[in-house]
């Protein structure tokens, strides 16, 4: 039996030793470490790269940051995005937005749409769970949103109990 106060006593270390594990390999088992290493990263871009490619969007997974939208979202919600161009925005729409001069992208709903003859579509957003528009979350000067300023639309949601 070891007492924990005996000198030269070794007690297991909980964690994973990696280092010591790297340096107990030959070169041919840690050339295969790494090798399978750089084959799981770049299948996990590769399968990024081809969601955004599918779904037309620059991030087409997004985590719900704030209650802004509640009861529809919650904090830490994932929802799935697509941004294709050639559908209309309409009233009722979930969208995730950017704004210049903020670095995290916004979910809101749509809450008004103004299409011009030209067919510009300018929208005003508004979060459910929120007393007045988006206005003051926009640019200065900046009363509307473009198709320019969407990042994707909800189309589905993934929820954590």
């Amino acid at each position: 039996m070891v007492r924990a106060g005996a000198v030269g006593a070794h007690l297991p270390t909980s964690g994973l030793d990696i280092f010591g594990d790297l340096r107990k390999m030959n070169k041919r088992q840690l050339y295969y470490q790494v090798l399978n290493f750089a084959m799981i990263v770049s299948s996990a871009l590769m399968i990024w790269k081809g969601l955004i490619v599918l779904t037309g969007s620059e991030s087409p997974i997004v985590v719900v940051l704030s209650g802004s939208m509640e009861p529809a979202f919650h904090r830490g919600d994932l929802l799935f995005l697509t941004n294709f161009r050639e559908d209309p925005i309409r009233a009722g729409e979930i969208v995730v937005f950017k704004v210049e001069g903020r670095d995290i992208p916004i979910v809101h709903r749509v809450i008004k749409v103004h299409e011009k003859d030209n067919g510009d579509i300018k929208f005003l957003t508004k979060g459910d769970n929120n007393e007045v528009d988006d206005r003051g979350l926009y640019k200065e000067g900046q009363n509307w949103l473009e198709k320019k300023d969407v990042v994707g639309r909800a189309r589905g949601m993934l929820f954590w109990l």
